[in-house]
């Protein structure tokens, strides 16, 4: 059997504030929560107190009545600039989510890039555990709802 290739999309904005001020809120594990409508924030794992590579943390998940965690591993983490990490469940791989912050003008732009990992088992198992049939439509839909959320903290805190 051969895995389909990875499925990659990205969204961006531009936001008026610093790009450390956007990299702050998007490597804040427990207040990313209140930008998706997906995730409800993490924790930072083995004693760690925030973000640094090769870092892991645990994501907590919840769509409606469904809640689920992720074992993560930051796999980029330059303030200012960016950060990612590598998204795991049972062992597997399913997914990467990074984050690229560039100076624009007196701003940034920010772009959120998603790349689906999921081989069959995680797929199936990911429809059950998330009520989300249409992965890719839906993370659309997150992407562009959290660069929203970011954007308004951020330009309201300055």
């Amino acid at each position: 059997m051969t895995t389909p290739p990875a499925t990659t999309l990205s969204r961006t904005t531009t936001i008026a504030a610093s790009p450390q001020r956007v990299f702050e809120l998007v490597s804040d594990l427990p207040g990313m929560g209140r930008f998706s409508p997906e995730n409800a924030g993490g924790r930072w794992l083995g004693g760690a107190t925030g973000p640094a590579v090769g870092v892991g943390f645990r994501g907590q998940n919840r769509r409606g009545l469904h809640r689920w965690s992720t074992r993560c591993t930051v796999t980029r983490c330059e303030p200012g600039r960016a950060f990612a990490f590598a998204v795991s469940s049972m062992g597997l791989p399913v997914a990467d989510w990074a984050y690229a912050i560039e100076p624009d003008g007196d701003g940034s732009r920010l772009t959120e890039t998603w790349t689906d990992r999921r081989g069959g088992l995680i797929t199936l198992a990911g429809r059950l555990v998330s009520g989300v049939v249409d992965r890719s439509a839906f993370t659309v839909e997150s992407i562009e709802r959290t660069l929203a959320g970011v954007k308004q903290a951020a330009e309201k805190q300055g």
